[in-house]
């Protein structure tokens, strides 16, 4: 999930650069896993009108102009980023509907209700968030954390401090 602690507001630009960092990070952890980033909206390929829809298909098409090799596709709702069966209704032209395993929200709210409705109602492990695009690995933690959190993000920032090297 991206980003879930720290843009509040990304323009398309920036919004372009997180789903990049996250492609990035997430071939570091997941190496033979080919990074498919679903870009969230609202909307699914323009099908509601409004600046969201609109900043999204923005970066969408800037990230697609940095890195043409990464399958990287939206705006998206969720469940046609998640779900095949949605995804072939939604956006059946789509590399990436039903098989994302990457999500940009379009903004820090979206981003973070949603990772905390997975985490608490789901059952997920939550860690970060973790920080991109930075020197040196530097990570975070949300005050509501556990101890169990806090020895995650030192492992995963040991191994980023690692690859580092």
């Amino acid at each position: 999930f991206a980003d879930c602690g720290l843009n509040i507001n990304p323009n398309a630009d920036e919004l372009s650069e997180i789903a990049l960092a996250s492609a990035e990070s997430w071939k570091a952890f997941m190496p033979g896993v080919e990074p498919k980033v679903a870009m969230l909206s609202f909307s699914t390929m323009g099908s509601a009108k409004g600046d969201v829809p609109t900043k999204v298909q923005e970066a969408v098409k800037l990230a697609n102009e940095k890195n043409p090799e990464l399958a990287l596709d939206g705006d998206l709702q969720l469940d046609a980023a998640l779900v095949q069966s949605v995804a072939d209704l939604k956006a059946p032209n789509s590399t990436v509907a039903g098989n994302a395993n990457i999500l940009v929200f379009p903004d820090l709210e979206a981003g973070n209700i949603g990772y905390k409705l997975v985490q608490r109602f789901g059952g997920a492990e939550a860690y970060g968030p973790i920080l991109q695009g930075i020197a040196k690995p530097v990570n975070d933690l949300s005050r509501g954390c556990s101890a169990d959190d806090i020895v995650g993000v030192v492992a995963i920032t040991a191994v980023q401090a690692q690859m580092a090297e």
